[in-house]
């Protein structure tokens, strides 16, 4: 079973904790489908957070589908508490970006946009609200396109594999020469090409949908699970800090994603295995 860790980033109002709430309940993860307005968002676990309505601390989930476990990690969208957003983008192996099919790419979208790309993040894109009456499919990929990058492209019904992307199969294979040759000499693409595309930044898979109306969601998580790969770490401890809060009583919490070897329950660290932490913080700070 693949283990991936995944972010959620949104301009504020896109979405982005409602799609993490569908994503949570069509996976089985939580019975009762929650909303950022009634205040009873899973994610959205702090007072300040249901009473404003808005993400401010990242806070993780896990979804577990029958190849996947995803540590699902909800950051804020708020322009305002951006730190918080970004210190999440050094642990990420892939990212899933949510854009408002009611209102297009909007200036912090691409604040976000940038920051994937320093961070070298691979990223799903899922255009939400798409049953808005200003949402036009066509007109949203080609704004994607045109700020974004042409490797954005359709992956409606992408989770059978490569058949399913035979109308798009030209756009996929003119993100490289690997996947020309390919498509020239076969007439389609392997989906391990896809995927390392993918995870090389080349390509980024597009999926339309309404989060709160949960359509597009059981595709979506199909296409994401079919398409992500495990990232490789070595067998020597290591790990990356990326949040630290502190419990009810007080006591610090230091939240990390391990890069390498175990990191088991009551697991005291020494010097050397402290150190790598830390550089790893610093690193990416």
């Amino acid at each position: 079973m693949k283990r991936i860790v995944i972010g959620i980033l949104a301009h504020v109002d896109a979405g982005k904790t409602t799609l993490s709430e569908a994503l949570l309940y069509a996976t089985g993860s939580v019975r009762k489908l929650g909303r950022v307005d009634h205040g009873d968002a899973f994610l959205d676990t702090n007072t300040m957070e249901r009473q404003r309505g808005i993400t401010i601390f990242t806070e993780p989930a896990i979804i577990t589908t029958p190849d996947l476990t995803l540590t699902l990690l909800d950051t804020p969208g708020h322009v305002d508490f951006s730190a918080e957003m970004e210190r999440t983008l050094a642990v990420l192996d892939y990212a899933i970006l949510v854009i408002s099919g009611a209102d297009g790419i909007q200036g912090h979208t691409e604040t976000l946009w940038r920051l994937l790309k320093r961070y070298n993040v691979p990223t799903f894109i899922f255009i939400n609200k798409m049953d808005a009456p200003a949402a036009d499919k066509t007109k949203l990929l080609q704004q994607l396109k045109k700020r974004f990058s042409d490797g954005c492209v359709d992956f409606t019904g992408s989770h059978n594999g490569t058949e399913a992307l035979a109308d798009v199969m030209e756009d996929i294979a003119m993100q490289s020469e690997t996947a020309m040759e390919s498509y020239l000499e076969e007439g389609t693409i392997p989906d391990e090409t896809i995927r390392e595309l993918i995870a090389e930044r080349a390509l980024f898979p597009c999926f339309f949908g309404s989060a709160l109306k949960m359509e597009g969601i059981d595709e979506f998580i199909a296409g994401f699970e079919w398409y992500v790969r495990e990232p490789e770490y070595g067998g020597e401890f290591g790990a990356r800090i990326y949040k630290v809060s502190h419990d009810s009583q007080g006591n610090r919490l230091t939240w990390l994603k391990v890069t390498g070897g175990e990191f088991k329950a009551k697991t005291m660290l020494s010097g050397a295995a402290r150190e790598s932490i830390v550089k790893a913080k610093i690193g990416r700070a």
